[in-house]
């Protein structure tokens, strides 16, 4: 079992190797739950633009059956704090809306079809959002678990995809607080 503080210091290529290697992710293990995100694999500076951690949840649309997601913007108060979402208008701040699906071989990024894809192409966006261009396939980090997910983005370019160096931990917090 690879525990956090081993994920910190793993290069991207170590983080592609164990996303290759996950596990499979029940999708109804995952219905209304909330992650605390920790960002894997950035340079410190671009943190420092950005975030470490954010939460990301995933719900069950009772009108469509479909499970669909939202990242929160939280406030940076360290690893192991519990998430605190930003407010915008008294509400917390959410962004990039996304749907979960099973990875399709034709659209997943080769070695990448073991767990579940999060899709920000198949939620609603504004017009010219390039987020929707955006792939995440996740696995479990231990089998039979969903308490630690592993994560990393792609940029889906019709049927090619981009790797970024962006890859994610996400670690279960409880029920989903909030849903907009």
């Amino acid at each position: 079992m690879v525990d956090r503080a081993a994920l910190l210091t793993m290069t991207p290529g170590a983080l592609r190797g164990l996303l290759a290697e996950g596990h499979p992710i029940d999708p109804t293990r995952l219905d209304n739950t909330a992650y605390r995100g920790i960002s894997l694999g950035l340079p410190r500076w671009v943190e420092r633009l950005s975030w470490k951690t954010f939460q990301k949840t995933f719900y069950r649309d009772p009108s469509t059956g479909h499970l669909r997601g939202w990242n929160v913007r939280v406030v940076q108060r360290g690893l192991d704090a519990p998430s605190a979402p930003r407010l915008r208008a008294g509400r917390p701040f959410t962004f990039g809306h996304y749907r979960v699906t099973a990875p399709d071989p034709a659209r997943a990024p080769r070695g990448f079809d073991r767990g579940l894809v999060i899709d920000y192409g198949l939620a609603p966006h504004p017009r010219f959002d390039l987020g929707a261009l955006l792939r995440d396939p996740i696995v479990a980090l231990d089998p039979g678990s969903v308490d630690r997910l592993l994560g990393a983005s792609f940029v889906a370019l019709g049927a090619h995809h981009l790797a970024t160096p962006s890859f994610f931990l996400l670690e279960r917090e409880g029920p989903i607080g909030f849903v907009p």
